[in-house]
């Protein structure tokens, strides 16, 4: 189909090609429907139309099924048959298997490139959320950051963080009268959650070599897009991460790509599988945040398509802004469930054929309820439609298959070795390695003074300067027999009976007067 990626049949006993036109492909889409009606099948099948008209593609692969797109379809795979009879139902004559031009992404660095940013990069408010900090906690963390900005601390991963908020503690009773209470309750909080986090692997997230976006929108030799795929059965242990670092990278796009108005096909597409994880618990800020790249983000050429179980997943403002649907079946169990599906039903443009709310509740696996954008960016009429047959590989390739595909990449030179360059942690251990070293010269030279006067310098220390730093260096004993007798004198006349003394004496001299 021209200018069109082929989802499918429908109408006229599906015989009716039906596409989603390239140029309205940056108005965003939805993919919907229960477990096991075929929505993974749908991604597939997007991600190799949009690969095969030049767009490239980020997707998660939550199941480890989608790296079945690096390797072409084979005719002696079981569904052979069945593939090529719903081909020829759909009149897609040009069927045929073929691979995509794809690209591994891994947090870990196992199944995929490592693919990091910098704790900078993140920002507080999405490394709030990641950590789950409260209000106050959320207030330490944006005075770090700040803090860091102002001097000249870079902070590349999470032992920067760490050390920075190290360094708030130890000058906190300054730092609390400029930017107010920095308490040490909310320093341990955040410090425990950063464990927790290294814990789940997330402190692979941040470092360098930082992801750059341009590796993430080439096209190969042959003008195909790169599919890139991140692996995530094992992210989805840690839901807050992985749903972060989607989010993450969407604001990036968000905030460096330029303005490209209406751009004739998609600068890049993007697939948020699991999208109900971006939403659950997620405070009103970051829904508002969301909400406001979605709407956006499409003058920038990029398309968003969120997939996931329910259209009731998705806030009603972004939902609005998906025009691009494909509803696989939804089931109606209960009461919520019934309402969920009326509420899904009423949201198409309707179809005088059949009523969409019984369409929505019987279409078989492989089939789905669509609507595409036309002319104009005008919603198109409801059709049940039959999803085409994938030429890719249908389910994962092997271990062996996947590090051959890795191997033939030219990303893992620029990824795969991590760089630790200077920054904010091994700037504060300088200092602090400094401040150690002039102490122990000070502590040196006062030893060589006299007693009185060393006396003297080691009063006033104690009573006008703040003290710092820490030293485990015990002082060499270098004292004579008479300057021990008068530090035990004055000793002694610190104590309870010393003091007795004291006001004798002074009592006896007053008494005389």
């Amino acid at each position: 189909m021209d200018n069109k990626v082929l989802v499918g049949g429908g109408g006229e006993e599906y015989g009716v090609k039906q596409g989603l036109t390239l140029k309205y492909a940056n108005r965003h889409g939805l993919i919907a429907g229960a477990t096991g009606t075929g929505k993974t099948v749908t991604l597939q099948v997007l991600a190799e139309g949009f690969s095969n008209a030049g767009v490239p593609v980020i997707l998660s692969d939550v199941k480890g099924d989608l790296s079945g797109l690096a390797k072409p379809g084979r005719r002696d795979h079981k569904l052979h048959d069945a593939f090529s009879s719903r081909a020829a139902k759909i009149g897609f004559d040009q069927y045929s298997y073929h691979a995509c031009p794809v690209t591994f992404w891994d947090l870990y660095g196992v199944q995929g490139h490592p693919v990091r940013t910098t704790v900078a990069e993140m920002g507080p408010l999405l490394l709030a959320r990641l950590l789950e900090l409260s209000e106050a906690q959320e207030g330490v963390l944006n005075i770090a950051f700040r803090l860091a900005d102002t001097e000249g601390l870079p902070l590349l991963d999470l032992k920067d963080l760490q050390s920075m908020l190290v360094w708030i503690g130890e000058n906190r009773s300054q730092l609390t009268m400029r930017y107010g209470n920095v308490s040490t309750a909310s320093i341990g909080a955040i410090q425990r959650r950063l464990l927790v986090l290294e814990n789940q692997g997330g402190d692979k997230l941040f470092g360098e070599p930082a992801l750059e976006l341009n590796d993430l929108m080439r096209c190969n030799a042959e003008g195909k897009g790169m599919v890139n795929i991140l692996a995530a059965d094992k992210l989805m242990a840690a839901p807050g991460l992985y749903a972060t670092f989607l989010l993450w990278l969407l604001s990036e796009l968000f905030e460096e790509l330029p303005e490209v108005g209406d751009p004739d096909k998609p600068k890049l597409v993007f697939f948020f599988d699991e999208a109900h994880l971006l939403f659950d618990d997620a405070p009103k800020a970051l829904v508002d945040k969301v909400e406001q790249v979605a709407r956006l983000i499409r003058s920038k050429g990029v398309g968003i398509y969120f997939v996931t179980q329910n259209p009731a997943d998705v806030p009603e403002d972004i939902l609005g802004q998906l025009g691009n649907r494909i509803q696989h079946a939804l089931r109606a169990f209960t009461a919520r469930d019934r309402r969920n599906l009326k509420l899904a039903a009423e949201t198409y443009r309707e179809n005088p054929i059949f009523v969409t709310e019984d369409a929505i509740r019987e279409v078989g696996v492989g089939e789905a309820v669509t609507s595409m954008l036309m002319k104009k960016g005008i919603p198109g009429i409801v059709e049940r439609t039959l999803i085409r047959p994938p030429s890719s590989q249908l389910g994962p390739i092997t271990k062996a298959e996947r590090a051959e595909v890795m191997a033939l990449s030219d990303m893992g030179n620029k990824y795969d070795t991590v760089l630790d360059r200077r920054s904010a942690y091994e700037i504060l251990s300088q200092r602090a390695q400094a401040a150690a070293v002039e102490a122990e010269r000070v502590e040196e030279r006062t030893e060589e003074l006299p007693t009185l006067e060393r006396e003297y310098q080691s009063a006033r220390r104690f009573t006008g300067s703040r003290v710092t730093r820490s030293s485990s260096r015990r002082t060499r004993s270098r004292d004579t027999f008479g300057s021990a007798m008068s530090e035990a004198v004055i000793k002694e006349l610190r104590g309870t009976t010393g003091r007795r003394i004291v006001r004798g004496i002074l009592g006896g001299l007053f008494k005389g007067r």
